[in-house]
């Protein structure tokens, strides 16, 4: 009997939430949106799939290369405009651009995707400067883009929808990439709660291993081999070539299982600007739901061993 009633539970809250999350909005094409880092990736392949929903996209490039590709690849609705978000002028012209766009009706809503992946590495083998880089452009350039462009949000009661990842919530390799991504969690975090009072609602995506140009092997193995290259005769000596290859085989792997569905990142940030009750968060990929994000709830004895696991060999002698 008990069981019964557990399944007829179960069954009506699954309905519940597959009927609500069904919940899109009305009148999406009178929505303006903006997207950071459309020159590939994520970034491109959202700006296409809401322009061919209706959507008023405002898609920022890096490159005027970017912008034109994308252009050709989209109707005329879509507008452009070279941003880089780790430069505050740059980011303050395209704020102004917005603005004059946009005008009383406000933005609706800012798809913070723009960011960096390089360098990876052993944190022993960095120097600061490849942190604060990383940091700029991952953590501080979504800040210095979210506060300029508030105002027009507030006015819209629009929708923020950050990019973080299943690293913003167990960090496993070393470098700034899951610093950044824990920093994008705290600040979308509070974010969220205080300005929930304005109408504002802000997501997270967090997603797993996805095959992108910015993460390719060929990309991360040159990074890891400037870094070795440019580390001290000391540290080499302490590591050790083994562990070089060691991470690099590591790396080839993880990235090979990666999915090449990036669909699967972009519905959950559709979802995020177009649903009546949209999600907190969203993590993408079956090795976020399944391994990352249930790693990062274990305790930390647990999730240590289970990271060691994976870690590569120091030289024989140096361990």
């Amino acid at each position: 009997m008990w069981l019964l009633l557990l399944v007829v539970a179960a069954a009506m809250i699954f309905l519940y939430r597959w009927n609500i999350q069904r919940q899109i909005l009305p009148n999406l094409t009178d929505k303006y949106v903006l997207i950071t880092g459309c020159d590939s990736g994520f970034g491109k392949l959202l700006a296409k799939q809401l322009d061919g929903q209706g959507l008023k996209v405002l898609a920022t490039c890096l490159t005027q290369k970017g912008a034109e590709e994308l252009k050709k690849e989209t109707s005329s609705r879509l507008k452009t405009v070279i941003m880089d978000v780790s430069d505050s002028e740059s980011v303050s012209k395209a704020a102004q651009w917005v603005s004059q766009i946009v005008g009383n009706a406000g933005l609706w809503g800012l798809v913070n995707n723009a960011g960096i992946a390089l360098p990876i590495g052993p944190n022993g083998w960095m120097k600061k400067e490849h942190f604060v880089k990383m940091i700029d452009v991952n953590l501080l350039g979504m800040v210095d883009v979210t506060l300029t462009l508030l105002p027009l949000i507030r006015r819209a009661r629009g929708r923020i929808v950050n990019v973080s990842s299943s690293m913003g919530r167990i960090a496993l390799f070393g470098g700034a990439y899951s610093i950044s991504k824990h920093g994008v969690e705290a600040f979308s975090d509070c974010l969220r709660r205080e300005l929930s009072r304005f109408g504002i609602k802000v997501s997270i995506i967090e997603p797993g291993g996805f095959k992108t140009s910015i993460f390719s092997f060929s990309v991360c193995k040159k990074s890891m081999e400037q870094l070795w290259a440019d580390t001290s005769a000391e540290t080499k000596e302490c590591y050790g070539q083994q562990y070089l290859n060691e991470t690099l085989q590591t790396i080839d792997e993880l990235i090979n299982t990666n999915s090449s569905k990036l669909c699967k990142v972009t519905n959950c940030m559709e979802h995020a600007l177009t649903a009546c009750h949209p999600w907190t968060r969203y993590s993408p990929g079956w090795d976020a739901k399944l391994f990352y994000i249930p790693l990062s709830y274990l305790p930390t004895v647990l999730s240590d061993y289970v990271a060691s696991r994976f870690a590569p060999r120091l030289s024989q002698g140096e361990k």
